[in-house]
């Protein structure tokens, strides 16, 4: 069940290569971890999406390492923000066309301001949603960073 996701389309135009990886999804556990347990790499290769609010820039996309948490303080900083919020998962969907579970970096509904932990730049290659539940688009990191025009920060903490 390879589908051409609005994600990969864009990797198309832009000539970037990447491969779709498929895998069962399990409604009860939605977790990057167990993504990356599905898709056969480690945890700190599959990076997932999270909406945020600013207080000033409105929404803004961050991406960190599966097994971390956002650091909120810090993405507001990297941001240009007072403060940052994660948006609630109601607003997930009509903000960025993309299901929780799904929600990839690459092709949301708006251009949002993206923003990436910065351990990124250590690994030669990720994993990211490629905007449905069940495929993860695996790719470079600086392709990723190029095709979000992505900010780096440390915005991801070990939990």
């Amino acid at each position: 069940m390879s589908h051409k996701t609005n994600a990969a389309r864009i990797l198309d135009q832009a000539k970037i290569s990447y491969e779709l990886k498929d895998y069962i999804v399990d409604e009860s556990d939605l977790s990057a971890v167990a993504v990356a347990n599905k898709v056969g790499l480690p945890i700190e290769q599959v990076y997932k999406t999270l909406v945020a609010r600013g207080d000033k820039t409105g929404v803004i996309v961050a991406c960190i390492q599966g097994d971390h948490e956002l650091h909120l303080k810090r993405l507001a900083a990297l941001s240009g923000n007072k403060k940052v919020e994660v948006v609630s998962l109601k607003e997930v969907q009509p903000l960025t066309g993309y299901i929780r579970g799904g929600v990839s970096p690459i092709g949301m509904k708006k251009s949002y301001p993206i923003f990436i932990d910065s351990a990124i730049e250590k690994l030669d290659k990720i994993a990211v949603s490629a905007g449905l539940r069940g495929l993860q688009l695996f790719l470079r990191p600086i392709d990723l960073i190029a095709v979000t025009k992505a900010q780096l920060g440390a915005i991801g903490d070990s939990v």
